[in-house]
């Protein structure tokens, strides 16, 4: 994983440098201008429709399951696109297909967990969550409270 990431920028040169050699060398720079104007408008767009949704969520008392995950999957494709080199785009372009994502997370993560089935399910029919802001499974922490804060002091004194 270490030589990976040590190649990596260096494989990014390389792919560029051969679009260069295969093109032109004006072609790979317009390349690298477009696929970082176009990764900083996924990425300001993305994040104005997570913050609507966020809000509308708060609003509505309902929120969608794949919200997060579907958000967070294009922010990380805008952020592919933005790092200069073609390999970069490559990896963008297979996190923004949905199925290719999915499968490349069963591959990286292995299958989903349990907890994270059990998560899913407390969702109505058409995906959502709904309610008062409480889990479907509650956890009870138990445990004792001691006020420390300074006016606790000041009584105590």
């Amino acid at each position: 994983m270490r030589l990976l990431v040590l190649f990596y920028p260096w494989l990014e040169l390389l792919s560029l440098i051969q679009l260069g050699i295969e093109t032109s060398a004006l072609f790979a720079l317009l390349w690298v201008i477009a696929m970082f104007l176009l990764g900083a408008a996924m990425l300001r767009h993305v994040g104005m429709a997570s913050l609507a949704r966020l809000q509308e969520a708060q609003r509505s008392g309902v929120l969608q399951r794949t919200f997060f995950v579907d958000d967070l999957a294009v922010g990380i494709a805008a952020l592919l696109l933005m790092i200069p080199g073609v390999l970069s785009d490559f990896f963008a372009l297979v996190v923004l297909v949905g199925p290719l994502r999915r499968r490349l997370a069963e591959l990286i993560f292995g299958a989903p967990d349990r907890s994270a089935a059990d998560w899913s399910d407390a969702g109505d029919a058409d995906g959502q969550m709904r309610g008062t802001g409480r889990d479907a499974n509650p956890t009870t922490l138990e445990g004792d409270f001691h006020d420390i804060s300074e006016d606790t002091r000041r009584r105590d004194s």
